[in-house]
């Protein structure tokens, strides 16, 4: 037995956090001391897509997300299978296949 104390974090989920929010795309700009992360969602047919979220962190933080957003992936992976990308991962899917919405 160790006479260190554990390090737990008491952390709190407000109810209105706890829905959390739908975003299908990021947007990341960095300065030297930050990174800015935005959230947006696109919707179809629509040709503005809206920040519903955005995160600062700094770049210590960011790598150790980096680190565990790859940790979950593989996990992910092992559990359900390989996570197919569209055809091109850099750019959001501007085209919903649905059809143009008439009033």
């Amino acid at each position: 037995m160790s006479d260190k104390p554990e390090n737990k974090l008491n952390i709190e989920l407000p109810e209105e956090i706890a829905e959390g929010i739908y975003s299908n795309l990021a947007v990341i700009a960095h300065s030297n001391s930050e990174f800015v992360v935005d959230f947006l969602r696109l919707m179809p047919n629509v040709p503005k897509a809206k920040v519903k979220a955005r995160i600062v962190i700094t770049p210590q933080h960011a790598k150790r997300l980096l680190s565990a957003l790859a940790e979950n992936i593989q996990r992910f992976e092992a559990q359900y299978g390989p996570i197919k990308e569209a055809g091109n991962p850099n750019l959001p899917p501007m085209n919903f296949n649905t059809p143009t919405a008439q009033a």
